[in-house]
């Protein structure tokens, strides 16, 4: 098992910047980038302290500060950190890996955010090792929203089996942010998992 990313394994030189750069390039020209964040804002309770993890360059994080909660985003590529500590000053933004981070110096999260294909760029049979991580940080009955494409390398059912190892309940699920019903066929999913109250 590697612990590198496929976020780095996967694409080609220079590809952080040039994400950057798209997603600045988006914002200039209007385009609405605040769908995940505006989810998660409408199943949150105001001020609530959310993880953005896998946060790039930090668009999801952005919203939910200006929305008035405590942001912490977290991402294993500096180059986007760098991004994000730049655009959007406000938040917390840390470099770190998903599959082990450790935010001993925070409170624990009242939701935790996955947007942005975040689980098919971890590093590969880590998917459990992040859901752990993520659980871990965020408080018993808590909720985590992850969204990825389900045509790429995580099957739904291995992300499933993972989901039920790492103690979490798996809620809901949709085929988009925009709460479109899931069906088999679907190319995305975005799944509501729930931090138990009790062990």
């Amino acid at each position: 098992m590697t612990d590198i990313p496929r976020w780095f394994t996967t694409t080609k030189d220079g590809h952080s910047q040039w994400y950057v750069e798209r997603f600045r390039q988006l914002a200039a020209e209007g385009a609405d980038l605040a769908g995940e964040a505006r989810l998660i804002d409408a199943v949150t309770p105001p001020g609530s302290r959310i993880l953005d993890a896998g946060c790039g360059p930090g668009r999801v994080g952005a919203v939910l500060h200006e929305r008035g909660h405590t942001v912490v985003g977290i991402d294993a590529d500096p180059v986007l950190i760098a991004a994000a500590e730049e655009d959007h000053p406000g938040p917390r933004w840390v470099v770190g890996d998903l599959s082990r981070f450790d935010l001993e110096d925070e409170e624990p999260f009242d939701i935790a955010v996955v947007a942005g294909n975040v689980m098919v760029f971890v590093a590969p049979d880590t998917e459990r090792l992040v859901l752990a991580s993520l659980r871990r940080h965020v408080r018993p009955g808590g909720r985590i929203v992850l969204g990825f494409a389900t045509d790429r390398d995580l099957a739904l059912g291995s992300f499933d089996a993972d989901v039920d190892a790492a103690g979490l309940v798996l809620e809901q699920r949709f085929a988009t942010w925009d709460l479109v019903p899931f069906t088999d066929d679907a190319d995305f999913a975005v799944t509501f998992l729930r931090v138990p109250l009790v062990e």
